[in-house]
């Protein structure tokens, strides 16, 4: 049936059809519903658009069923309302990311809504009445009839095909899993699909499945206990951040206090320990105030001097080392894949200063010359580059020019733990050797990780390499990577042990997962969790500092060294040196 034909029907009954003015935009809400996806070549319809259309149409049709005269009413079943022309084919609906699991549940959904009291002013099952009022244009368009002056008091009703859109036996509709289809459910349907009343506010279909804080695969929680635990959790995250903030504000007021005292020191360190620096070793007081940091304009002459000269370098030993490299680097002789490791290891080092980035570092061929340098001198040994050396290369470039640089580089990694580690001669018994001295330590001082490494075969070769070889560089924070230092110069190997041992009691409670990855990604600072809630926090990632994201900072580490008073003794540390290292 035509639209005039339908409109001249209505009218001929002698019938003023008025619609209340809030029912004109409910006429076309279920079109709103159909769409098709052109780069997928099917149609898509959105269920809950029908669900609240159909609602809305149950609930106004009902007042408005009262107000039609006899002479339009019909026997409801004789015409149903349909959305779209033409029977519909058999349609699968997928409420989870998982369409064979839903698959059974949704087979044959019919969209036709119950029969609606428009229907019954005689419109075609292909047609959906809208209200439409007598002046506007599309009451006066073609489609008119001569009959439409006799309905000049009100809105009339006039029919509008729905978009003509075709769904193929295979498309698929997402919907959220309480939305409930506006057919009687089929035997097929779950009985837990229940239809709320239209008339009960609140919120839509979709918050209503949705939880914030639950897990998407448990079923959703009530809306007035995941309102109750949002606000539970926003609460705890606002008093996170305030502790937070006060433990920043009092790192911030400690480093500022230990400044000021540093500043207020240099007297002494003037008087007393430039002049003699065994008198800190000797002298109580003077020994704390080292442990305490060296100040920075001062740090770099004492490290020389502290370190100094046993390998009798002359001068001229850095611009001759210096002169080979290049001669060998312009000849071709220097091998390549040494320097591509140079360069590798370069990139790597202290990347929050930028200042040796190979781009737009101004130290960056500094301390390329003083690598190259170093390897041509380790070269009449035989030895070549050792990952970790531009760490320790770059450290004292910081802090001292660069002749002196390389002759303090060259004895500080003469020193018989870090030759070990580095690749000297006889190095591998000598490595073994110093694992087992710190296992001897760990279990003494913490027997609880011990045993759990012990556990999960996690031998100190697994992590200890990567602490000693850079001193600490690539995991702990820069401030506190030059403390460390400056107690490592003055007080040799058993305080690198020391700090090792430190360092896994600030990780302590970590170490104790039961599977050995989880415990291996902790212990080289890639710990996914940590990693998680550094990323919420807003703490900035620092891959030169990987425990940083732990909370280890220089206050933390030295609050732990401080406890270690308690067992440690330095005559401990030489009875395992004598043990395992006899001819030391």
């Amino acid at each position: 049936m035509s639209s005039s034909s339908l409109e001249s029907t209505a009218l001929d009954a002698g019938t003023n059809l008025e619609v209340p003015e809030e029912n004109h935009a409910h006429g076309l809400e279920i079109n709103d519903a159909f769409s098709t996806d052109e780069d997928l070549e099917t149609d898509v319809i959105d269920l809950p658009k029908i669900v609240s259309a159909v609602r809305s149409s149950n609930e106004l049709g009902r007042k408005d069923s009262e107000a039609l005269p006899s002479t339009v009413r019909r026997d409801p079943s004789d015409l149903t309302t349909r959305v779209r022309r033409g029977s519909l084919p058999s349609l699968r609906v997928v409420t989870s990311d998982s369409p064979t699991a839903e698959r059974d549940r949704f087979e044959n959904v019919s969209l036709s809504p119950p029969p609606s009291p428009f229907s019954t002013a005689g419109l075609s099952p292909n047609q959906v009445p809208i209200p439409v009022s007598p002046t506007s244009p599309i009451s006066s368009g073609s489609h008119g009839s001569p009959k439409s002056s006799h309905n000049q008091q009100g809105p009339i009703l006039r029919s509008v095909s729905p978009k003509p859109t075709y769904l193929s036996p295979s498309s698929t509709i997402p919907t959220p899993p309480s939305v409930d289809p506006v057919s009687p459910a089929s035997p097929s349907l779950n009985s837990n699909f229940s239809r709320p009343s239209s008339s009960i506010a609140g919120p839509s279909t979709l918050e209503k499945v949705v939880s914030k804080t639950r897990p998407s695969h448990l079923p959703p929680k009530q809306r007035e206990e995941d309102l109750k635990h949002m606000r539970v959790w926003e609460e705890m995250m606002k008093r996170s951040r305030e502790a937070e903030a006060q433990k920043e504000q009092i790192q911030q007021e400690r480093r500022a206090s230990k400044e000021v005292a540093m500043a207020d020191a240099i007297g002494i360190w003037e008087r007393e320990i430039i002049p003699d620096w065994r008198a800190a070793v000797r002298k109580t007081e003077l020994r704390r105030l080292w442990w305490s940091g060296i100040p920075t304009k001062l740090r770099g002459k004492l490290w020389f001097q502290v370190v100094g000269n046993g390998l009798a370098l002359s001068k001229d030993a850095f611009r001759t080392c210096r002169s080979r490299a290049q001669r060998a680097i312009a000849s071709k002789v220097f091998p390549p894949d040494v320097m591509e490791q140079i360069e590798q290891d370069i990139v790597k080092t202290l990347p929050t200063l930028h200042i040796f980035h190979p781009d737009h570092g101004p130290m960056y061929q500094d301390l390329k010359e003083l690598m190259c340098s170093w390897v041509v001198a380790r070269s009449d040994e035989g030895l070549g580059y050792v990952k970790g050396a531009s760490q320790i290369g770059a450290m004292l470039l910081l802090n001292l020019p660069l002749d002196q640089a390389f002759i303090t580089m060259r004895n500080l990694i003469e020193r018989h733990c870090l030759r070990s580690f580095f690749g000297g001669e006889g190095s591998d018994d000598d490595l073994e050797a110093y694992y087992r001295i710190f296992d001897t330590l760990l279990a003494d001082g913490m027997p609880k990780v011990y045993f759990n490494f012990k556990q999960h075969h996690i031998s100190p070769s697994l992590y200890l390499p990567e602490w000693i070889r850079p001193l600490f560089l690539n995991h702990l924070p820069f401030e506190a990577c030059a403390r460390i230092w400056d107690v490592i110069i003055l007080e040799g190997d058993s305080f690198m042990f020391r700090m090792a041992i430190a360092v896994l009691g600030v990780l302590e409670s970590r170490l104790f997962f039961p599977d050995r990855k989880e415990l291996l990604d902790v212990l080289r600072g890639e710990n996914k969790a940590a990693l998680e809630i550094a990323k919420r926090t807003g703490v900035a990632i620092d891959h030169s500092a990987r425990y940083e994201q732990y909370g280890m900072s220089e206050e933390v580490l030295w609050a732990r060294v401080s406890e270690m008073d308690e067992w440690w003794r330095e005559t401990t540390w030489l009875r395992l040196i004598q043990r395992e290292l006899p001819d030391l």
